[in-house]
């Protein structure tokens, strides 16, 4: 795996646990947190959404769903 593609797995893991923990968060609160850029921020989100993670019941407010995951 490469180096970004690892750093990417990475930034996308604890912006989960982010809005795990603080959830629900907007964008700007999530680029704020881990100083990206909000475009970053929902290159990640669409991959969480992908995966059934994270959903926005308000538009532009971020929450965890009720998936398991197991976090390693």
């Amino acid at each position: 795996m490469s180096q970004s593609t690892t750093r990417m797995l990475t930034r996308v893991k604890a912006v989960y646990l982010f809005i795990r923990e603080n959830g629900p968060v907007t964008t700007t609160e999530i680029a704020e947190e881990f100083d990206i850029t909000d475009r970053t921020v929902q290159r990640d989100l669409n991959v969480l959404t992908y995966n059934g993670l994270v959903r926005s019941p308000t538009r532009g407010k971020w929450d965890i769903t009720k998936k398991k995951v197991k976090i390693s």
